[in-house]
């Protein structure tokens, strides 16, 4: 007997091509990150070196050193990704515009064919939206917050309420729960889109829900990210019901 492999529909058939992602040593959302993923696209996934210091702007900041950055992507580049995205909030926003501009041409200058950092993403895909006014729901203690309100003030816009969950660590043990409490505490008539900020607090299963609850869209740090980094590719996102994934076409404006 003859294997037809023409016989088997499945993704391992399919011809792969792949996104690098450079994530924080305590990134412990992988999984979530490949729900947005379409079945022939495969993450190639690296972390940053371990920073023993508690989720702070101090973490923050070694998050996004260039010389450990550069050197993860080059890590990343083996298999030929044909983008790669920085997965951390914080990493990206820490050292404000100017900081997340180097950020992308670090790793640009590394190698990579294409670029998506979470906080780059965020913007875009405000942009995308055409959002000017957002409230934000973070885990972070305040100080780091308040560098994401002024990185968003430096691109225009504006946040017009915000909460911090005061977070130390172990971010990722954040349940649905809290999320949405957060959520329902920060919106305001005023704020176009939520947006959840921490590539480490889970989310994807209550996106859709909580925009139908709200009324208007709701982003998150592995959103955002795994759309721009899509995008750069020229494919789209998966998530059913999510704003965002339906302007996360390669053509649209």
């Amino acid at each position: 007997m003859t294997f037809d492999p023409t016989l088997v529909v499945g993704p391992e058939l399919l011809a792969q091509q792949g996104i690098g992602v450079v994530a924080p040593f305590d990134f412990a959302l992988d999984r979530e990150l490949w729900r947005w993923t379409p079945d022939d696209v495969s993450l190639f996934m690296t972390r940053l070196p371990y920073v023993p210091v508690p989720v702070t702007v101090e973490m923050a900041s070694a998050l996004s050193d260039h010389s450990i950055v550069r050197q993860a992507v080059r890590d990343v580049l083996a298999p030929e990704p044909l983008a790669v995205a920085f997965a951390c909030a914080s990493g990206s926003f820490i050292r404000g515009r100017a900081g997340e501009e180097t950020l992308h041409e670090t790793m640009l200058a590394a190698g990579a064919p294409a670029v998506a950092t979470t906080s780059g993403a965020l913007v875009e895909s405000l942009r995308l939206l055409n959002v000017g006014r957002i409230a934000v729901v973070t885990p972070y203690i305040d100080s780091v917050t308040d560098r994401l309100v002024s990185f968003l003030g430096e691109h225009g816009i504006e946040v017009v309420s915000s909460v911090g969950m005061g977070l130390l660590s172990h971010i990722w043990k954040v349940g649905y729960g809290e999320v949405v409490s957060a959520v329902s505490a920060v919106d305001r008539p005023d704020a176009d889109a939520v947006f959840i900020s921490c590539t480490n607090v889970p989310t994807y299963d209550i996106i859709a829900p909580l925009e139908q609850m709200i009324g208007k869209p709701v982003l998150t740090s592995n959103q955002v990210t795994m759309c721009s980094a899509l995008r750069a590719m020229g494919r789209s996102a998966n998530g059913v019901g999510q704003s965002l994934v339906q302007f996360n076409s390669p053509t649209a404006a």
